[in-house]
């Protein structure tokens, strides 16, 4: 069936509290879904920021982000007064996050909310600890450690409770136990308020298509919590991380610095520890969108302490045997989307292909003059998912404006345009995207507004100014729903319900 639908992170939505949250604008931004004609509302992943607030460098790969908290409905539930809550709505900038104020802020208020909390009377507390139990206590134990050391990494921890030495280990449980309780308390507030958004959003007839980065950050409860899972040594520090190498954009390559898997050892569990994160990701999210899909047919080591990729080098990942795990624990009812972006070698085509995952299409990357691009729609399988861009790139209104001219008359002669003006040829690009044979489109919501490059959520390789994009309150109008809504149709992407009551 071909569908469609927006990107639009969860920390891009409007608030009162200076982060888009679980909060009533969430529930109208569903509605503006619905009216649209859309079944798809894909967002970035939901876990913890650390530093550099990027959502893909996450304190764990199975928590959630606190931030997300609606700050009203604990109102509701009589666990703030709104006169804790009204310094939150002061000053706020209504178009970017500014999360410098939310840590100082924020917690503080959760932390009231947490004293007249009373976790032995809330039904169905207990049963959601036995569920979550597997990662949730390490997280919490992790974090309240965390704050003990003043935030640093765990490889900075002495090294009884780095290490997880079993005394050690029961001597934070005691001394931490308020700080640990207090995390858990988030974890339960964060999953009942997505709970309650995700069905209302499932209700109105959309899908939600989560993200997960393919690796987990070195400061977080994973790495700190299955050490023996990662590429790290008798000191549970690491001996390589990942990146990518040099290429004509960078001389010295990226330096991500995640722990590498340790891909024997995971073969040997059945992959446990990739089921066990798939379960938590398919109880959150309908749809799972597998970020540098790549790597999992080969992946690119450098080693521990490199001040740059130069001198990495490539190693095979576990290819189909972890697909074929997944699959044969989930069954075919379980949907993944494959992020096979990038440079990309034959082995990495078959391993998508043989995965039967859909890939993904971004037709920014296709209007090249130097050399036909596979990203043409004209080579669009049907079993793919086709972006006019992510959240890694230039909103299509600023990106229009840097193509050189000879790109530009690319675009333009594809489209059949002539002098339009910018929004115009935004429109043009979209509709290019919706009218391809590719069974799934997804438009960021930046595009649909025609918003300039100050609404781009990532440039990749940087720091200090992502991931802070928020969307204006009155920007998702009635107007822009009937006009997505109308080449919804015309491009044969409306749910057969919707299409029958038009």
């Amino acid at each position: 069936m071909r569908k469609s639908g927006i990107l639009m992170p969860v920390f891009s939505l409007p608030s009162r509290y200076g982060i888009g949250c679980f909060s009533r604008e969430a529930y109208e931004f569903a509605d503006f879904l619905k009216k649209s004609g859309q079944t798809i509302w894909q967002i970035l992943p939901l876990g913890p920021t650390g530093y550099g607030d990027s959502p893909y460098q996450s304190f764990s790969s199975f928590a959630g982000n606190p931030y997300f908290i609606d700050p009203d409905t604990l109102c509701a539930e009589g666990l703030l007064q709104k006169s804790e809550t009204a310094a939150l709505d002061e000053n706020v900038d209504p178009v970017h996050v500014d999360y410098g104020r939310l840590y100082r802020e924020r917690f503080a208020v959760l932390r009231k909310a947490y004293g007249r909390w009373n976790g032995a009377e809330e039904p169905g507390y207990e049963e959601f600890l036995k569920k979550q139990a597997d990662w949730l206590e390490d997280y919490c134990l992790y974090m309240a450690v965390k704050d003990a050391f003043g935030g640093r990494p765990w490889t900075e921890w002495d090294r009884d409770i780095r290490l997880r030495r079993p005394e050690a280990l029961q001597r934070y449980h005691e001394k931490l136990a308020e700080d640990i309780g207090f995390y858990r308390f988030l974890q339960w507030e964060f999953s009942r308020q997505w709970t309650r958004l995700k069905t209302y959003v499932n209700q109105h007839g959309i899908q939600i298509v989560g993200d997960i980065p393919i690796y987990v950050s070195a400061d977080s409860s994973d790495a700190w919590a299955a050490p023996d899972m990662f590429q790290f040594d008798e000191d549970s520090l690491p001996v390589r991380v990942a990146g990518c190498p040099p290429d004509a954009f960078s001389a010295d390559g990226q330096l991500w610095g995640n722990p590498l898997y340790r891909w024997d050892v995971q073969e040997k569990t059945g992959y446990a520890w990739w089921i066990r994160r798939m379960e938590r990701s398919f109880e959150l999210y309908d749809v799972v969108r597998v970020d540098h899909f790549r790597g999992f047919d080969a992946y690119y080591s450098i080693p521990y302490g490199a001040k740059n990729a130069v001198n990495g080098r490539w190693e095979p990942g576990p290819g189909m045997k972890l697909f074929r795990a997944l699959k044969e624990h989930f069954g075919p009812s379980a949907r993944l989307i494959a992020e096979d972006l990038g440079y990309l070698t034959d082995s990495v085509r078959k391993l998508v292909e043989d995965s039967g995952y859909p890939g993904m299409k971004v037709l920014e990357f296709a209007f090249d003059s130097r050399e036909e691009s596979n990203y043409m729609p004209y080579y669009y399988p049907k079993n793919c998912v086709v972006y006019t861009g992510t959240h890694d790139n230039q909103t299509l209104y600023a990106w229009v404006d840097e193509l050189d001219a000879e790109d530009r008359k690319l675009l333009y002669d594809y489209l059949g345009l002539d002098g339009s003006s910018r929004k115009d040829i935004v429109w043009a690009v979209i509709r290019a995207a919706m009218e391809s044979v590719a069974d799934t489109a997804v438009i960021p919501m930046w595009d649909y507004l025609c918003l300039g490059a100050d609404a781009r959520v990532n440039r990749p390789s940087t720091t200090g100014n992502n991931w802070r994009w928020r969307m204006r309150r009155d920007a998702a109008s009635a107007d822009l729903a009937a006009r997505i809504r109308r080449l919804t149709q015309v491009s044969g992407r409306l749910p057969e319900k919707a299409v029958q009551k038009s």
